[in-house]
């Protein structure tokens, strides 16, 4: 699509009135245009991706764009002269439907991002209309308040009472955090003189199957990235304990300060679960901060039956939990959970004179790493409020129905689930003896666009990881996503 055109009439008469003394202040009626041109946009815009998502749902999960015709008609538009928007609104909508891995595919078994649900896609609409600033009660206190609330009741669930919290923009800032407050509890002169606040290498443990954000964490609080521990697993893909004590006991022997350690509830590659009450009750003893990262696994917090398998969670210091993972929400929207009310805002508290405050206890600009932000909650708080605890609950037993399913139509066909079947949602799966190897099935998989998986490392094996996250992934997808991975591997 070239933009290089003339001004539309509309657009000469607005130049023409903005250039008469006493008019420099009108709205400039593209970006801002009246009641029935916006109710047009939103019909014609609602109408196109409704269309789009069923196209999307028959057609192939991976990008078929020509990269190359894509970037020169994206060098037409050098936003010298406008394009009509609804022209530009088609471009967008079907270049993307063409040039990403489709996410929102019921056969995308990749990473933990969900098709979004429709309350929280309202929820986005409905926030981009308001675009309350997320930083003081003072200017949002509505939104501050839902946040607040929305948050209160999830840490109440994973039974964490009392709780404080916030809504983060994602796993990373969420258990950033989760770093900083341990550190502040474990020296409050951190606070003021950084890592000089300890008489050695403060230093934290993680499994080495976690999430590798903390090793950039651990660069971004300025203790360095030797500081984060990586603990073996114990051959199941869960943190070995006999490993993380004697860690610690030779980081104190050696001068260095531990103040922290995390246990993961539903790791990337695997979907396992470290042993949750053994790590609190170690942290317990050698008096460290407890973070549970259940960015992926806290989704299962809403099934009563499911539940069980983070058994200690509510023994945490704090808790990170990503509702644009399993609750399904718009990305990015993550969580942090703490009962340290006083820790939090010691970590974050700043004074200014320019921002008001009505509750400076609940103001996210003095409880948080951000300042303004998006109104993030409002999307968990549409989707329970729709569809309550119990409907999040089946969103959780669907992905244990269907991953298990793909296990045991692929054992049947001599394929071994490397994970075990008490996995969180993920499958781990070595081919049968003879078949190519694991990085070629994948390849040829994602070439052919029927599904998407993703190669992964397995307690020392390379594995194919497939984890079903939409909510409308059927059994007949599930066959679809077996007969490929069958001939992916033969062909």
């Amino acid at each position: 699509m070239r933009c290089r055109q003339p001004l539309t009439e509309k657009s000469k008469l607005l130049l023409k009135e903005l250039s008469e003394p006493g008019t420099l202040s009108a709205a400039n009626p593209v970006l801002f245009p009246g009641p029935d041109e916006r109710l047009r946009h939103d019909a014609r815009l609602s109408a196109a991706l409704a269309e789009v998502d069923q196209r999307i749902a028959a057609g192939p999960v991976t990008p078929t764009i020509d990269l190359a015709a894509f970037q020169a008609e994206l060098g037409a538009f050098d936003f010298h002269s406008p394009c009509e928007l609804d022209a530009v609104l088609d471009w967008t909508v079907a270049r993307l439907q063409t040039g990403l891995v489709h996410l929102n595919h019921p056969r995308y078994l990749g990473l933990f991002n969900p098709a979004p649900s429709f309350p929280s896609q309202c929820a986005d609409r409905i926030a981009a209309v308001f675009n309350p600033q997320l930083a003081s009660t003072a200017t949002s206190p509505a939104a501050v308040a839902l946040e607040a609330h929305v948050i209160r009741e999830v840490a109440r669930q994973a039974g964490l009472v009392p709780a404080t919290g916030h809504f983060t923009s994602g796993g990373s800032e969420a258990n950033a955090t989760a770093v900083i407050c341990a550190l502040t509890r474990a020296a409050p002169e951190f606070a003021a003189i950084g890592s000089r606040a300890f008489h050695g290498l403060p230093v934290f443990y993680i499994s080495r199957d976690s999430h590798l954000a903390w090793i950039k964490i651990a660069h971004q609080t300025g203790i360095g990235r030797d500081a984060a521990r990586l603990v073996p697993t114990d051959g199941s893909g869960r943190m070995c304990m006999q490993a993380l004590a004697a860690a610690i006991r030779a980081d104190r022997a050696a001068g260095h300060v531990p103040f922290l350690v995390v246990a993961t509830a539903g790791t990337t590659n695997a979907g396992m679960v470290d042993p949750l009450t053994a790590c609190a009750e170690l942290a317990q003893r050698e008096q460290l901060w407890f973070h549970v990262d259940a960015a992926w696994g806290g989704g299962v917090i809403a099934s009563a039956t499911r539940g069980v398998l983070l058994a200690g969670i509510e023994r945490a210091d704090s808790v990170t939990i990503d509702a644009h993972k399993w609750f399904a929400t718009t990305m990015g929207c993550g969580m942090f959970l703490t009962p340290h009310a006083a820790v939090l805002s010691d970590a974050f508290n700043v004074a200014t004179t320019f921002m008001p405050s009505h509750v400076p206890a609940l103001d996210p600009y003095v409880t948080t790493m951000q300042w303004s932000r998006r109104f993030l909650g409002l999307r968990l708080f549409l989707s329970l409020a729709a569809a309550g605890w119990a409907g999040h609950a089946e969103h959780v037993e669907h992905s244990f129905m269907r991953i298990g399913q793909l296990n045991d139509a692929l054992a049947e066909r001599g394929w071994t689930i490397a994970n075990g079947r008490d996995a969180l949602g993920v499958s781990c799966l070595l081919p049968p003896p003879g078949s190519k190897p694991v990085s070629q099935i994948v390849e040829r998989l994602l070439r052919a666009g029927t599904a998407w998986v993703s190669v992964a490392d397995f307690e020392n094996n390379k594995v194919i990881r497939a984890c079903v996250t939409h909510g409308q992934t059927s059994v007949d997808d599930i066959h679809q996503v077996v007969a490929a991975l069958e001939q992916a591997r033969i062909g």
